[in-house]
Order: C-alpha cells, then sequence, then structure tokens
C-alpha cells in the first residue's frame, strides 16, 4: 500500500494550490488522514487533520486559509491552499492511518513529499 501525494510547485503569494494523496493497494478502512509539511532548517510540523467522522483542525498559522477534505471512495485526502504566503514554503507530506484487512490494527503510512514554493 502506498500514498502517492501530488498537486505541489511553484506559485506566487496570493496563489492557491491544491495538493491530493492517494492510498493505493488492498485496504480495509482509512481512519485519521493529515498533512504535514517541512520547511528547510525546521521540524516537521502538523498542517491539518481530518477524521473518519469528519472532524478538522489545522494549525493556527493555515486557519482561514487552507481547507482538508476526504473522499473515502476514492481513498484520497486534499489540502487547498489558498492565499499563500512564502513561509508556507516547505515539502508537504501526507500521512494516514490504514486498516490493511478488517479487525486488523491501523498502521500510521506516510506518503512521499511534493514540494511547495511560494516566491515572486
Amino acid at each position: 500500500v502506498q500514498l502517492q501525494a501530488s498537486g505541489g510547485g511553484l506559485v506566487q503569494p496570493g496563489g492557491s494550490l491544491r495538493l491530493s494523496c492517494a492510498a493505493s493497494g488492498t485496504i480495509f478502512s482509512i481512519g485519521v488522514m493529515r498533512w504535514y509539511r517541512q520547511a528547510p532548517g525546521k521540524q516537521r510540523e502538523l498542517v491539518a487533520f481530518i477524521t473518519s467522522g469528519g472532524r478538522i483542525d489545522y494549525v493556527d498559522s493555515v486557519k482561514g486559509r487552507f481547507t482538508i477534505s476526504r473522499d473515502n471512495a476514492k481513498n484520497t485526502v486534499y489540502l487547498q491552499m489558498n492565499s499563500l504566503k512564502p513561509e508556507d514554503t516547505a515539502v508537504y507530506y501526507c500521512n494516514a492511518d490504514l486498516e490493511y484487512y478488517r479487525g486488523t490494527s491501523y498502521r500510521n503510512t506516510w506518503g512521499q513529499g511534493t514540494q511547495v514554493t511560494v516566491s515572486s
């Protein structure tokens, strides 16, 4: 099972990007899905999460600008990023708790990163 992230790129300040992360392979269910980011020289930080029941939260620095959502039928999580700032520049990683088979423990799984650069 893999988590495949896409959608990063170069955008000007004030612009928008939409990140996607799809889980491929045999999965019975997905629990919490998350987006993290890591800027150069900084620790990785949790940006947003969404539970299977739809509970959502964000780090304060992105509230009002970023929106996390998920499509359970597609095993995909999205991160809509609006009003981007240079300080949003980072490698963004998706992360999810995957239940491979019914009744087994959830496994925390990371996707590969996708670079987001906000610059004029």
